[in-house]
């Protein structure tokens, strides 16, 4: 396992966002009565919250982060930023 697969969600987001389809994270980029940022950075708030609790009571920890880390791609998605640009930045605070 390595982070191909970081990579391989990040192009599915792009492409759900550019060509939007009757999918979860299509609606969540698409503005209606809510901005969409406010949508996802809603999500992002309850996927945080879910990590701690889940990390307070040693259960569901794994696939809370995963929550967690699928709804902040999509926010640096529908945000134009680039995976590369988070690559370097967690490159940099490697040193």
């Amino acid at each position: 396992m390595n982070d191909r697969i970081i990579r391989e969600v990040y192009n599915v987001l792009e492409e759900r966002r550019d060509s939007p389809i009757d999918s979860y994270t299509s609606k969540l980029m698409q503005d209606d009565e809510k901005l969409a940022e406010d949508k996802i950075l809603e999500k992002i708030g309850e996927e945080a919250a879910e990590v701690i609790i889940a990390s307070k009571n040693n259960q569901q920890l794994v696939p809370e982060a995963a929550d967690l880390i699928f709804h902040t791609l999509l926010l640096l998605v529908y945000k134009g930023v680039d995976l590369d640009e988070l690559y370097h930045e967690l490159e940099m605070r490697r040193r």
